[in-house]
């Protein structure tokens, strides 16, 4: 990641819109701040979440709240818990993500 040069900013989430993203099953509502070409998004997963396609886009996502597993591409499951953070790199392993009873992420990618 290569932070370019940009004014300090606080963001105050309460005030950042969200948007709805439903899934293969639940939705997903995105707070989405860019911060020149980084994006920086608060994620609310509904309970019973699970994605509608495959990523493989790199990300640093720590979950705030709840949990969640990641499904890689490989077969592996991996679990985030609330107070844990997972980092993956643009196009390496392909992972889709889901939930049970719901979770806040904070996402950097």
């Amino acid at each position: 990641m290569d932070i370019k040069p940009f004014p300090f900013e606080v963001f105050d989430w309460a005030q950042v819109p969200a948007e709805r993203h439903d899934g293969e099953s639940g939705y997903a509502d995105w707070q989405v701040i860019m911060a020149g070409s980084i994006r920086v998004r608060r994620l609310v997963y509904s309970p019973g979440y699970k994605a509608d396609h495959w990523c493989r886009k790199g990300h640093i996502i720590h979950c705030l709240s709840g949990r969640m597993t990641t499904e890689l591409d490989d077969g592996r499951l991996m679990e985030l818990a609330e107070g844990a953070t997972y980092i993956v790199g643009d196009d390496c392993e392909a992972h889709r993500t889901s939930t049970g009873d719901g979770c806040v992420l904070f996402v950097v990618d």
